[in-house]
């Protein structure tokens, strides 16, 4: 079984995150998207709601699809969220699936600034989704990644829509040019404290949740 994880704050969970999900789930044809809420994130730390209301939001969001999946393990972990133990700990409760670790390029750009960066890159099998501001030519300059400029320059052009390729650690690495859409936790969040609508940004029973909660209210 080929699983990817896509994990993050989702602070709060929005349609951006939930359509690059599909994309990458269709595209890859993954069996399943494990969505993993952060507990305690090791460097964010402003405007987050609690563990629990993030959990809970992101269960309302993906619970009408069936290829989408839950999971607390890092909610129920004590202390910071290291994504290393939270891939370790997977692959020991399910030895037999293949697990594919998303994420943007710039958070792949990030992790020689990660805990245990050898460790992580040697653990999982990568999904690298391209990302506003970013080019995939930037990925040029990670110390993980052997792929040539023409190869990540044809991603950027749209001449093509995805590359498998191999990291140092000979683990795979899949890059994914998704279709753009112009959402951000950050803007929702602006947008609240300003009293403003969130509609259509999000799922209409997590914008309830956040009204009923009250949460990212200054």
């Amino acid at each position: 079984m080929k699983v990817g994880i896509f994990g993050g704050t989702f602070n709060p969970i929005h349609y951006g995150h939930l359509r690059a999900a599909e994309e990458v789930r269709e595209n890859l044809e993954l069996d399943k998207i494990l969505f993993i809420p952060s507990g305690k994130p090791p460097l964010k730390t402003k405007d987050i709601a609690d563990a629990r209301h993030r959990y809970e939001m992101t269960g309302i969001a993906i619970k009408n699809n069936p290829f989408f999946r839950l999971s607390d393990i890092e909610g129920r972990l004590k202390g910071k969220s290291y994504t290393v133990k939270t891939i370790e700990g997977l692959r020991a409760i399910n030895p037999d699936t293949e697990f594919y670790f998303i994420l943007g390029i710039d958070a792949f750009l990030d992790i020689p600034n990660w805990w245990q960066p050898e460790k992580l890159i040697n653990a999982t099998h990568f999904i690298i989704i391209s990302r506003p501001g970013f080019r995939f030519t930037d990925l040029e300059i990670s110390p993980y990644m052997k792929i040539s400029k023409a190869i990540l320059k044809r991603l950027d052009d749209k001449e093509t829509a995805m590359h498998r390729a191999k990291l140092r650690s000979n683990m795979n690495a899949l890059l994914v040019k998704l279709a753009r859409i112009g959402i951000s936790s950050t803007e929702i969040r602006k947008l609240i404290e300003q009293g403003k609508s969130i509609k259509y940004l999000l799922p209409a029973e997590v914008q309830s949740y956040i009204i009923n909660n009250k949460l990212y209210r200054s």
